[in-house]
């Protein structure tokens, strides 16, 4: 069977000495994996589509088994992505996260228009700490283990100053703060940044101006949150730790 659909490539694995195997997120059909022969050819007219983040219409044999990609017309290659060693980075940790959380054969359009435009701004300049701390906030709602940033864990508390419990899940106010001592206390700020970036709709971001102080804070809570809760070790994350050590 012939399926035709819109997709951008999440991973990519050497089989062989010609092939390569893609694990694309389609717009239709959610994550699917696919045999590309010949890609690693360069004059194969699968060699540039099968490229990592690149966005295309794929034509896929399917079957009981793997599918296969019998052609594909790209769309955008995100080509100042790949030509700028941080971005790429971002978008590498990005696509392996996205991986990890979803499972085969569930679709989603509304996470392929996410997973498209997070890209598209991260080309664009956007600021990529910030995109990279939404693009968090949603594979971990995705997975089902989002943080309470909206109020109090324990008490259901909405207005004061919080602090991040990362054994109780989210935030603590002033009165139940003492019930975890390694709570990380919150700048007014920090909390209403994790608030929004739990909650945004990607599409309405525009400009965000975050200090660099405050991010490097809402870096290391949603890092060790999903060290904590989701069991996750991406290589992507090590790469991206190295790179951002000599910025």
């Amino acid at each position: 069977m012939l399926i035709k659909t819109e997709a951008i490539v999440i991973r990519t694995s050497d089989y062989g000495e010609s092939n390569k195997v893609l694990t694309v997120y389609t717009k239709d059909f959610g994550k699917l994996g696919m045999m590309a022969r010949g890609a690693k050819k360069t004059k194969s007219r699968l060699s540039s589509v099968s490229q990592l983040f690149t966005h295309a219409h794929f034509l896929i044999q399917k079957g009981s088994g793997l599918g296969s990609l019998s052609q594909g017309e790209i769309i955008n290659t995100f080509r100042g992505i790949k030509q700028d060693i941080i971005k790429t980075a971002y978008a590498a940790y990005m696509v392996e996260l996205l991986d990890k959380v979803t499972d085969e054969h569930k679709p989603s359009p509304a996470l392929f228009e996410f997973l498209s435009l997070s890209l598209t701004y991260l080309e664009e300049d956007i600021d990529p700490d910030v995109l990279k701390a939404i693009f968090e906030m949603k594979m971990l709602r995705l997975a089902g283990i989002g943080p309470q940033v909206d109020r109090c864990v324990l008490c259901g508390r909405k207005e004061g100053d919080f602090s991040f419990s990362i054994s109780e899940g989210g935030f603590l106010c002033g009165q139940c703060r003492f019930s975890d001592e390694r709570a990380v206390a919150l700048s007014s700020q920090t909390a209403r940044l994790l608030n929004l970036f739990y909650h945004i709709d990607l599409s309405r971001l525009g400009n965000v101006s975050v200090k660099k102080e405050t991010k490097e804070m809402i870096a290391q809570i949603l890092t060790t949150y999903i060290d904590e809760y989701s069991g996750i070790r991406l290589k992507s994350k090590r790469f991206l730790d190295q790179i951002q050590a000599f910025e």
